[in-house]
């Protein structure tokens, strides 16, 4: 029997511990929080706790260890909300005050030997601070989230720190449609020295019209040109700081296009294999024994030469969620992880940590000026240091001139180029934003990017762009020459685009919680919050600071009318009926005529185009919506007769191919036709293994699997078996035996659980 009990939060986490540990330690998960906050009180700030229905088994095996055990050591996750799962476990368990508790930020036998050695135990203050952050999170999330259901048509709910994350989406759609995309005609050159070409740009004002740049051109051709300067100059490029949360998630982002939630996800499985050090951190220290490790595999790979030992220290105060930045546990491993999402995600932590302690890279600059304006830059790379393991190094050098020297022109051009609207916010660069603006912690910035879009208020682009034609002049041998050139613009791939119920949930807040959506106001509570984590501040105080006025602001919004931005676009030319924009439960829509109770008939509705909003759609664009077909619209028949009908339901829009109903993301239900919905259909059919009608067998993107009656009841099919050998009593079989879904690891989300079952279980505990 193990003398020692140690509990952590991940069965994933408990399986890489028990074997660093040994036999005299039994290590069991709570699998996250085993308790759930489902009633504050708004006067007191009390709130009740309850056992969580899921977690029934695990408090009995917990209680059964825990007395079973010499020893019990209480390891959860070493930030707050760690803290407060190590409380509530005290509280459940019956477990004394002095219970130790050891925190650790990497999964390796010499951390938790260390930890065992240096127990405390747990923190009370900044377990009133998880408090404190989650009883706001309750207060404001039901006062505020029933008030945008009554007022703003499709809202479902409004969340403290996810509001201003809304805000920011929104405001830099109105900087976008605002934007006035003028062009000027921008001039370039082809030059030569000595057969050397290089290519050169004019500075300073251009010409804003054809014919403007059309004379310049025949100018500047029948003109000399030679060095009015020559710069050389040598300096370095910086290399990077070690990872925090946040920028953990901006570079993958940006690098490896992972999305928040895919980072945090990847992260979390190499903290909990043991592979890299704590992922939720808002710290840039990296400890003297890893520094040392970092050093000694540079200079046995590179070379002594490339080695720069760096510490580094956190400028923000309130940086507590843990004591180092993420790293790899042991920089010699140079690949881990089990699978794609891991393993690339290993690769960046890995590269940027080892590129932390290297050399800064060494450039020559080279700046040619020549006559009438132009400038051409080279850089060349006379040392790579840390740019090779992390960076790009790229070279375009540039001939050797004097000042003086006469310089051949080959070509000139000059092309009509438009200015760029602000750039619409990727996850990343959102994520950068709110930590610049000091807005959420690096344990929620995944759940923020989650959160607006499950709620249907922001969307995630799709469009490549569409092309427009640019006016293209060429001068060459004296000749004027003139192109058309197609470009693309206006792509949104992968960019966060605010929906028409975004838009007017953030509209409803900022005119009436203008403290929820202020950004300086937000960041001041997360302030309080760190104040409270250090024992300066009171809990119930500023729970009683923030709330007094927040319910007033509440009680006068609820005299606010139903907020919805309708516009009227005009009135239909032939009966006269007035043409509205509007918003609804399911986004934005066109509206023919007045609602059925003043206008005594129903009106008539037609979607919004697409890529259009009701500010920015036109009358004779309403129009054209108005005349598209009903659905659902019967395109025609397949070859095995079956009638294909293009249709539109909660979902989206989908194709009716005799019993499958096939999703059509990338068509219009009213305008796809028969040509381009038949290889929708075949592709289904070619798809389906065996179809005994609730249940199925179907080839998907990645592998073959049973589908089963209802939402996400799929099964995978393991390699070793024949698809087409399965009957529909094995088929069933697999379904039953499936492994269940489970949110183990994640602690962002709240879990749906009937009222009257979480009764059952109440406890009566109270916060302290």
């Amino acid at each position: 029997m193990a003398k020692n009990l140690v509990i952590v939060e991940s069965p994933a986490k408990a399986h890489t511990i028990e074997k660093y540990l040994g036999s005299d330690f039994k290590v069991l998960a709570s699998v996250g929080h085993i308790r759930k906050d489902t009633k504050v009180d708004k006067s007191t700030f009390e709130v009740t706790y309850e056992i969580d229905p899921e977690h029934s088994k695990i408090i009995s095996e917990l209680k059964r260890e825990a007395k079973k055990a010499d020893k019990i050591w209480l390891a959860t996750d070493e930030d707050r909300e760690g803290e407060s799962i190590s409380w509530h476990l005290c509280e459940v368990l019956a477990l004394p005050k002095n219970t130790a508790r050891i925190t650790f930020h990497e999964i390796t036998k010499s951390a938790l030997e260390e930890a065992i050695k240096n127990p405390r135990t747990v923190d009370m203050n900044m377990v009133s601070s998880q408090q404190a952050r989650q009883t706001l999170d309750m207060l404001v999330g039901y006062d505020l989230s029933d008030m945008v259901r009554k007022k703003v048509p499709g809202a479902i709910s409004a969340g403290r720190v996810q509001s201003p994350a809304l805000r920011l989406i929104v405001e830099r759609e109105k900087e976008i449609e605002k934007f006035d995309s003028k062009f000027n005609f921008k001039t370039t050159g082809r030059f030569a020295k000595d057969k050397a070409e290089f290519d050169a740009n004019m500075e300073g004002k251009q010409p804003e019209t054809e014919d403007e740049a059309k004379k310049l051109l025949e100018t500047l051709s029948q003109s000399n040109f030679k060095v009015e300067d020559v710069e050389e100059t040598e300096g370095t490029k910086a290399n990077p700081v070690p990872f925090t949360t946040a920028a953990l998630q901006i570079e993958a982002n940006s690098k490896l296009g992972f999305a928040s939630r895919t980072t945090m996800s990847a992260a979390q499985g190499l903290y909990q294999a043991g592979l890299i050090t704590y992922h939720r951190t808002d710290s840039l220290n990296l400890s003297s024994q890893a520094v040392g490790a970092i050093a000694k595999y540079i200079e046995e790979a590179f070379g002594k030469n490339y080695l720069k030992v760096r510490h580094f220290k956190t400028k923000d105060a309130s940086a507590q969620e843990a004591h180092e930045a993420i790293r790899p546990t042991d920089v010699f491993r140079t690949s881990a992880g089990k699978n794609d999402y891991e393993k690339r995600l290993y690769r960046l932590i890995w590269a940027r940590t080892v590129a932390t302690q290297m050399a800064n890279a060494k450039v020559a600059k080279t700046t040619i000026k020549l006559s009438h304006d132009f400038v051409a830059k080279g850089e060349v790379v006379i040392f790579d240091g840390f740019l090779k393991v992390y960076g790009k190094s790229k070279d375009l050098e540039l001939p050797k001139v004097a000042k003086g020297d006469r310089i051949d022109c080959l070509e000139l051009s000059a092309r009509q180029t438009y200015g760029k609207p602000p750039a619409r916010y990727t996850e990343g660069s959102l994520v950068k934003k709110l930590e610049e603006l000091g807005i959420g912690r690096p344990s929620t910035y995944a759940s923020i990017m989650t959160a607006i879009q499950a709620r249907n208020y922001v969307e995630k682009g799709e469009s490549e762009g569409s092309e427009r034609e640019v006016v293209e002049l060429k001068a060459k041998s004296g000749k004027i020459s003139r192109a058309l050139i197609k470009e693309k613009v206006g792509a949104n791939k992968g960019k966060l685009i605010p929906t028409p119920i975004g838009e007017l949930v953030s509209g409803f807040l900022t005119d009436n919680f203008k403290n929820i959506v202020d950004y300086k106001f937000t960041a001041n509570i997360e302030k309080d919050l760190d104040l409270v984590a250090d024992a300066k501040l009171e809990r119930v105080k500023m729970l009683k600071d923030f709330y007094g006025p927040f319910r007033n602001t509440v009680l006068e919004a609820n005299g606010v009318e139903r907020y919805n931005n309708a516009r009227l676009l005009g009135h239909h030319p032939k009966n006269g009926k007035p043409i509205y924009a509007k918003v609804g439960k399911t986004g934005g829509f066109i509206q023919l005529g007045d609602n059925e109770k003043e206008a005594g008939e129903k009106p008539q509705f037609a979607p919004l185009p697409k890529r259009k909003s009701v500010k920015t759609v036109t009358l004779e664009q309403a129009l054209k919506q108005l005349d598209l077909p009903a659905l659902p619209r019967v395109l025609g028949k397949a070859k095995d007769g079956a009638e294909l009908i293009a249709a539109s339901g909660p979902f989206g829009p989908y194709l009716k191919g005799g019993k499958y109903n096939i999703p059509m993301k990338d068509y219009d239900p009213y305008t796809i036709t028969l040509k381009e919905a038949l290889p929708l259909y075949q592709k289904k059919i070619d798809s389906m293994i065996a179809d005994w009608g609730d249940i199925q067998i179907i080839r998907g993107a990645y592998g073959p699997y049973v589908k089963g009656p209802g939402r996400r009841n799929n099964a995978k099919i393991p390699k070793e078996i024949d698809p087409q050998s399965i009957t529909l009593e094995q088929a069933k079989e697999m379904l039953k035996n499936k492994p269940k879904a489970t949110r183990r690891g994640v602690r962002g989300g709240r879990k749906k659980t009937a009222k009257k079952t979480i009764a059952k279980r109440k406890t009566g505990k109270k916060a302290k």
